[in-house]
């Protein structure tokens, strides 16, 4: 009897041991099946399933206090039609983290996006361009939860598509004529039939430092010229608010613009136009793509990861790493027009004040705005200790990564950001909706600022690709957070922006870092630029031992010299900017407040300092990511 309790007491012990740990690895698959344990041989099938799981071991105390929970993931797609929502529950703790990671050598892909399939050649198409006849394919718009999916981007082949336009970006047309009173505009005519009895039309138009998407209400032809009005919100918006707005200049040129979403444009290979009516899409594939063959996805989540707590109960302790993030939607333009104020920061309302009577902060004010933030593919909001190593994040349809607000001691280092509608990471609170965006930001409870966080050796690149005046690494009212060692190649405004609000005032931030950043190849299409720009006071802060060059020629600047390497914009004070290289001495300060400090910055810097700028060489193979 004794040698059987042992026996028995053995088995059970070794029982234990082999569930726990079991249960302290969950396995992940795409072809694995919820039901299933989580072994490696036996995986579950979706993250959701495997975040409960390990929050109930941790629930049930199923853990040694020193053990993570490790969520696997095998390579292949994870689609899903709802978010991957991480709660305080699923929070780890500085000894046991959750970590969500890539199985070695396999490629998971966490995708908001679906698959567009069963292409045909669409044969005749009487609203098609004359050249695309015979050209074009067509397919069935996808259904998700039985109703027809709307989407504004389109991937072949991992290759980003173009919404049907004219004329193309690379040679637009200018605005003849803009009149605020009546809420219109007058544009050269189009070559096209019929194309102003198209339904979904938008103009997508040049202005200064950023674009506006807006809706076409109403199209009135009189022979060369066209008159153009727009749908509510975004008419009210764009004709009352003064900056930026269209640019008119007999020396320069007026702004330019181009129309897109129209089956009448579709005339150039790469193309694409979804028919909601007709509920069809139809393509104009590039050469060599093979549409029996061709991978195409619709974006469908616009927030594909959503990390939040509350202020009181935070997210705590998870880590990613080695996941690639994509396919994430943006349908408010679709909705409601998108005029940004900067940044891509979108006007909810905004509108023209006197400037004698301006604000108690501002009295020389001479316009409100209250902004709304465009979604990002993954979000955190409430949370500290979260941290991305090594993922991707790409084929967005705007931000790829947003700490909202509420976070502290995170990390994102050795990611790659790519193809990316606008931001490629956005961080910290730009404005609320209910908090008028000039204000000194000031919050009673400074646990809502974003802080104590670490951005370094990351890979951004082709980012704002839609909306032109996005930047590459973009913060807003944050406080000792560290921006160093990235590489931001590529963009169409600004590389590193730092600070909000326009305003003299002290404020929130404090003791922010921008050092040996490699910025290069920026401002492709915006001017009023900068490879790294500030705004507002922020003691205790640095630009430091930076490298800035290739400052691209903008086909279209409102102002052909208004482009810069390094500008402390409105408000900018107490910031040092010191030793940073930089091909030309090109700088601005810009109503600058008091305490800005400029020293040893141009292309006399030391060689030293310009070569250990960017990532440092154990991340450099991140660049050849695919």
């Amino acid at each position: 009897m004794k040698k059987q309790s042992k026996a028995l007491l053995a088995l059970l012990l070794l029982g234990m041991s082999t569930t726990f740990t079991q249960a302290a690895d969950i396995w992940v698959s795409p072809k694995g099946d919820d039901a299933n344990p989580g072994t490696a041989a036996q995986p579950v099938k979706s993250l959701i399933i495997a975040l409960r799981n390990g929050s109930e071991l941790r629930r049930t105390h199923k853990l040694q206090p020193n053990e993570p929970v490790n969520i696997l993931l095998k390579g292949g797609v994870y689609s899903s039609e709802e978010p991957l929502f991480i709660r305080p529950e699923d929070s780890g703790s500085p000894t046991s983290p959750t970590v969500i990671q890539a199985v070695k050598g396999e490629k998971p892909v966490i995708s908001g996006g679906v698959s567009v399939t069963n292409w045909e050649k669409a044969g005749n198409v009487a609203e098609l361009p004359a050249e695309a006849q015979g050209k074009v394919w067509v397919a069935k718009a996808p259904r998700v939860g039985g109703r027809l999916l709307e989407f504004r981007q389109l991937w072949v082949n991992d290759k980003k598509a173009v919404r049907a336009q004219t004329p193309e970006w690379q040679q637009m047309n200018r605005i003849i004529r803009w009149d605020k009173k009546k809420a219109i505009c007058w544009i050269p005519t189009p070559k096209y039939g019929k194309w102003e009895d198209t339904k979904q039309l938008e103009m997508i138009i040049h202005q200064w430092w950023e674009i506006a998407i807006l809706r076409v209400k109403s199209v009135e032809i009189h022979g060369d010229s066209t008159c153009l009005s727009f749908y509510e919100p975004e008419s009210r918006v764009q004709n009352e608010h003064p900056w930026p707005a269209p640019f008119m200049s007999k020396k320069d040129g007026n702004s330019p613009f181009y129309l897109a979403n129209s089956i009448r444009f579709l005339n150039t290979p790469g193309e694409w136009y979804e028919d909601l009516e007709k509920g069809l899409v139809y393509y104009y594939p590039r050469e060599g793509e093979n549409m029996h063959k061709a991978e195409i996805i619709a974006p469908n989540l616009e927030n594909i990861v959503n990390i939040k707590g509350t202020p009181d109960r935070q997210v705590s302790n998870i880590q990613f790493k080695g996941i690639t993030f994509e396919h994430a939607a943006w349908m408010r333009p679709s909705r409601a027009g998108h005029v940004p104020l900067q940044a891509g920061m979108y006007m909810l309302d905004a509108y023209s004040i006197e400037k004698e009577k301006g604000t108690d902060e501002r009295p020389d004010l001479t316009n409100l705005a209250w902004l709304g933030r465009p979604t990002a593919g993954v979000t955190v909001m409430n949370a500290n200790n979260i941290s991305f190593n090594r993922c991707v994040f790409q084929h967005m349809a705007f931000a790829g990564l947003d700490f909202v607000r509420g976070t502290s001691y995170d990390t994102v280092e050795g990611c790659v950001f790519k193809d990316m509608g606008g931001n490629g990471l956005q961080i910290g609170l730009f404005s609320d909706e209910a908090y008028e965006t000039h204000r000194a930001y000031n919050p009673q409870d400074m646990r809502d600022v974003c802080q104590y966080e670490r951005i370094a050796n990351n890979y951004v690149t082709d980012c704002a690709n839609e909306d032109w005046g996005c930047v590459g690494i973009g913060a807003g009212h944050v406080r000792n957070i560290n921006i160093e060692h990235n590489e931001v190649y590529d963009v169409y405004y600004t590389g590193i922006s730092m600070g909000w609000q326009w305003n003299k005032r002290l404020n929130c931030m404090r003791n922010n870092r921008v050092f040996a950043n490699l910025v290069h190849h920026y401002a492709k299409q915006m001017y009023d630029v900068a490879g790294i720009y500030t705004l507002s006071p922020q003691p205790g802060s640095e630009i430091y031992e930076n490298c800035v060059y290739d400052l691209v020629k903008a086909p279209y600047p409102h102002d052909p010299k208004h482009c810069f390497y390094l500008y402390t914009d409105e408000g900018s004070s107490y910031i040092r900017v010191h030793d940073n290289w930089t091909e030309v001495a090109k700088f601005l300060q810009n109503a600058n407040g008091p305490g800005n400090e400029w020293t040893n910055n141009g292309p006399d810097v030391s060689l030293e300092i310009k070569n250990r700028a960017g990532i440092t060489p154990e991340y450099q193979d991140i660049k050849s990511v695919k």
